[in-house]
């Protein structure tokens, strides 16, 4: 019983870790000039939200990762959506770039859809589990668009 509970902590570490490397990139540029300078859509969430909401996300991912971590191709699915998760906050807060983070979002959207799919068939809690990050990231991706649209 010890050794799962610390390969589920571990699993959730892991994710959060992956949240916070991209929160280095994203805290010091949401008080930056360019980005109180960019045209956001009405829809905007305030910044104060999107912490906690990337906090129980990156959770809810790390669980699933302990529930799927037999299975290898469901991993390398996880992993791949993992690292175009992070490089997002990269392309669009390191690199100013709302263009080439929404790029990377599309395919991170598409991966994370497959990714729902297969983990409903895999195991039913697994899908429901991920849920909540397909429907942010498809929120996400509508913000990230609006921006890039507004800023063009």
């Amino acid at each position: 019983m010890t050794k799962k509970i610390l390969k589920l902590a571990l699993c959730i570490v892991v994710c959060e870790i992956i949240g916070i490397g991209g929160a280095f990139f994203t805290s010091p540029a949401v008080s930056s000039s360019w980005y109180t300078s960019l045209e956001k859509p009405i829809f905007q969430p305030p910044s104060w939200l999107f912490a906690p909401v990337w906090t129980i996300l990156y959770a809810l991912m790390g669980i699933v990762l302990y529930l799927i971590w037999q299975n290898k191709s469901l991993v390398k699915l996880f992993i791949t959506q993992l690292f175009l998760n992070f490089l997002w906050s990269v392309l669009f807060f390191g690199l100013k770039s709302p263009f080439f983070a929404f790029l990377d979002i599309v395919v991170l959207w598409i991966l994370i859809l497959v990714l729902t799919i297969k983990l409903f068939k895999f195991k039913k809690l697994t899908g429901y589990l991920f849920l909540p990050y397909l429907l942010w990231a498809t929120f996400a991706s509508i913000l990230n668009f609006s921006i890039f649209i507004l800023n063009t």
